[in-house]
């Protein structure tokens, strides 16, 4: 993949992540944004990190005890982790949703 193209499409995903959950301004969720780590803190002391990895030209996801390694799909304009075909946005919403007791939609 060309930089360019990574460095601008993981950006766009990790600024959306950002602001959508930033915007929900819940009490027991904390979004930080530093450059391309993404930082979820919540009340209870659990973290989730994003971050775009530009070594491999993916985006890394740690929540918990998993972590995912999503490749940007240009057809499809998403990023996806093909050991499980999950895709980012979806599995943010659902991994934040399930620890927030609500549901996500990013």
């Amino acid at each position: 993949m060309d930089r360019k193209i990574f460095y601008a499409e993981s950006g766009k995903a990790l600024r959306h992540i950002d602001e959508i959950l930033g915007d929900l301004e819940h009490e027991q969720l904390d979004v930080n944004l530093a450059g391309d780590v993404l930082t979820l803190a919540f009340e209870d002391g659990g973290k989730f990190v994003i971050n775009a990895h530009s070594a491999a030209e993916q985006i890394w996801m740690a929540a918990g005890t998993t972590a995912w390694h999503f490749d940007f799909v240009a057809a499809r304009g998403q990023w996806i982790a093909h050991k499980t075909d999950d895709e980012l946005m979806t599995t943010v919403s659902r991994v934040v949703g399930d620890k927030l007791g609500e549901t996500i939609e990013l």
